[in-house]
């Protein structure tokens, strides 16, 4: 799978911590650290609008499946961020 790069600027302090996650090998570097952390972020804000039914990985994909055929109006969405 290809990835894209994103450059983050963090806080002394934080890197520090970043370290020391990969120094006790829990991961096997910085970007493996800051993966989990988007991760867990993105599934944190999921949680509450995802309806749980029993089932969330059907649940999941159905939803993918829906996104993936809808039109959107990139115009509209542009617009947004000015």
């Amino acid at each position: 799978m290809v990835m894209d790069t994103l450059q983050v600027r963090l806080s002394p302090g934080i890197v520090e911590k970043v370290d020391d996650l990969v120094e006790t090998g829990i991961y096997a570097n910085r970007s493996d650290v800051i993966r989990d952390a988007v991760r867990r972020l993105i599934l944190d804000k999921l949680v509450g609008i995802i309806p749980n039914t029993g089932d969330s990985v059907k649940e999941v994909k159905e939803m993918r499946k829906k996104l993936s055929k809808e039109k959107f109006n990139l115009e509209a969405i542009n617009k947004l961020a000015e």
